[in-house]
């Protein structure tokens, strides 16, 4: 038996889902441990995959608040307990409210622990988990500790991969199948900046591309009215059917995204969220990418139209592909679950 552990937002448990998925195709039984609360409260039971909730609270990065001190405290104690009935052989934590809890405590047990970092610096809870870990791996390189560096492996962001033909895509989301595409994505609930800040700035170009706008189901009501020919908003996309739509994207700075901006090969602007916000773990994710030459970022709200104006370039944007070419996280899921398997 192993487990794989994390969640709390999709970029933890959708790459988690992914690895899990590669350890029973490897012949693996394997029990999903999520979150109460969390995005794997509603996903994990149709995912088809055996696993358990267990309450968790929020480390904070300045101080433990003494609600969410409870939380951490009742986590533990439902951790150690799924722990002990599962007895895996080893767990791999993707991080996020579970992924602590379950990985602390199989550490303290003696069990093998994996642990994946999708951003481009690690977070709180890995650099707390990092030195208990068997083996750290990582979806980009990072400067890590010669402790750490020496059983740190760079495996790439498992992303769901399966892409469509460009015209198809389009077709399936209403779109004129012809008209080069702009994907506008704030991740999987929205981005407010994102939402007020784009539409008229990208009115100027609908007589020649079409936009596709994924603005957050808890927005989409109020922000119908910005709705153009050719300025499509919708609350939620399927990310396979909008990155194969996609020409170029304009997108905060999450993992997930980027790596999935990867695998498409689609030229990105990333927005990162402000600093204040995620600890820069977004302005690290978007600049890694744009210093290999394979995104830009967007640093200030008066460079947009000058950054915009760059990746409308058709030469810009296929050597931005080529270098998306080789940044791609194809085969992460595999690798991510051959590193558990080795450390069982």
């Amino acid at each position: 038996m192993l487990v794989v552990t994390g969640g709390g937002t999709g970029g933890h448990l959708y790459p988690g889902l992914a690895a899990a998925r590669a350890l029973i195709a490897a012949g693996q039984p394997v029990t999903y441990v999520g979150a109460l609360g969390g995005l794997e409260e509603r996903v994990l039971p149709e995912s088809g995959l055996p696993y358990r909730i267990i309450p968790a609270g929020k480390l904070s990065r300045e101080a433990l608040r003494p609600a969410e001190g409870v939380k951490v405290v009742r986590g533990l104690l439902a951790a150690r307990q799924v722990v002990r009935e599962l007895e895996p052989r080893a767990v791999l934590s993707m991080g996020g409210y579970a992924g602590f809890p379950v990985a602390f405590v199989a550490a303290l047990l003696g069990i093998p622990v994996v642990i994946h970092e999708q951003n481009a610096k690690l977070g709180l809870a890995n650099r707390i988990l990092a030195r208990w870990a068997r083996r750290v791996a990582l979806a980009t390189p990072i400067t890590l500790p010669p402790h750490l560096a020496a059983k740190a492996q760079v495996v790439g962001y498992p992303v769901r991969e399966e892409k469509l033909p460009q015209a198809e895509a389009r077709l399936a989301l209403g779109l004129d199948p012809q008209r080069p595409t702009l994907l506008v994505l704030g991740g999987s609930q929205g981005s407010k900046e994102l939402n007020e800040q784009l539409p008229h700035r990208l009115y100027p170009l609908l007589d020649e591309w079409q936009v596709l706008h994924q603005c957050g189901v808890r927005w989409e009501a109020a922000l119908r009215p910005l709705q153009r020919p050719h300025y499509h908003l919708r609350g939620y996309l399927d990310s396979v059917l909008a990155w194969s739509a996609a020409d170029l994207a304009i997108t905060r700075g999450g993992a997930g995204t980027m790596s999935e901006a990867a695998y498409h090969r689609v030229p990105v602007l990333g927005v990162p969220l402000p600093k204040s916000l995620d600890s820069g773990a977004q302005w690290a994710n978007v600049g890694f990418y744009a210093k290999q030459g394979a995104a830009r970022r967007l640093e200030s709200w008066n460079d947009f139209e000058a950054e915009l104006r760059a990746l409308l370039d058709p030469s810009t944007r296929a050597q931005i592909r080529d270098r998306l070419g080789r940044l791609s996280p194809a085969g992460a899921a595999q690798r991510l679950a051959q590193m558990v398997l080795e450390a069982a």
